[in-house]
């Protein structure tokens, strides 16, 4: 007998809801919306709607749903917003995104692992989402050529803050980031000044890049 996936997506939903996880209209029409069990791989299509993050190959995983809802509720995304991506992985949390921020705006998502990339593109090919850019690039220097950004969600656990991303979010910008275990909110008031709220303790793998952790080599 087949997953009845729209039976526990609704079900995961009023649960994120019930729990306060899920409050914003627009981010849970996203939830609703997006189906995640395209996301996922083959093998693991029947616990998309499980709360728990999953593994996506090369030692990354697409985010529990949970963590997913807290992450885009702080991220305070609205229509036609330009968001930047840091670690698309599968492209769950971007497709989220990207039905927030609607066909005039765009989110833009840097991915390290080539592999990675491609399911990501294809991904969300399949489930018809037009306005993510996915670009194979060190996530922890930014995207400069798509600067600056309404909104920067960073989806692996970073040592410090980049500074390219301060740099590159606008001016009243906000931005989500894992730092070791902490998530933090960062907002860049209209002076440029950098305010920052940690919003509680979450596991996420490794930010790596020239701004973040270095990349282990195997056998070296």
């Amino acid at each position: 007998m087949p997953t009845d996936f729209e039976t526990k997506k609704r079900e995961l939903i009023s649960y994120l809801t019930q729990e306060g996880f899920l409050h914003t209209p627009a981010v849970i029409e996203a939830f609703r919306a997006v189906a995640r069990e395209k996301f996922v791989p083959a093998d693991a299509r029947k616990f998309a709607y499980a709360n728990e993050p999953l593994a996506i190959g090369h030692g990354q995983t697409i985010s529990q749903p949970l963590t997913v809802a807290v992450m885009t509720e702080a991220l305070d995304a609205h229509d036609s917003m330009r968001v930047l991506e840091v670690g698309t992985g599968s492209g769950y949390q971007a497709a989220i995104i990207a039905n927030i921020v609607g066909a005039n705006g765009k989110v833009v998502s840097t991915e390290r692992i080539p592999e990675l990339a491609r399911m990501a593109r294809k991904n969300l090919a399949a489930a018809k989402i037009t306005n993510v850019e996915v670009v194979e690039h060190d996530g922890t220097k930014g995207y400069e050529k798509e600067a600056p950004y309404d909104r920067i969600i960073v989806t692996a656990s970073a040592l410090v803050v980049p500074q390219p991303l301060i740099e590159q979010l606008k001016l009243g910008g906000k931005m989500i980031i894992p730092v070791e275990t902490e998530l933090w909110a960062i907002h860049k008031d209209e002076h440029g000044h950098i305010h920052r709220k940690m919003l509680g303790f979450y596991a996420f793998v490794p930010l790596i890049g020239e701004h973040g952790h270095r990349e282990r080599v195997v056998g070296g």
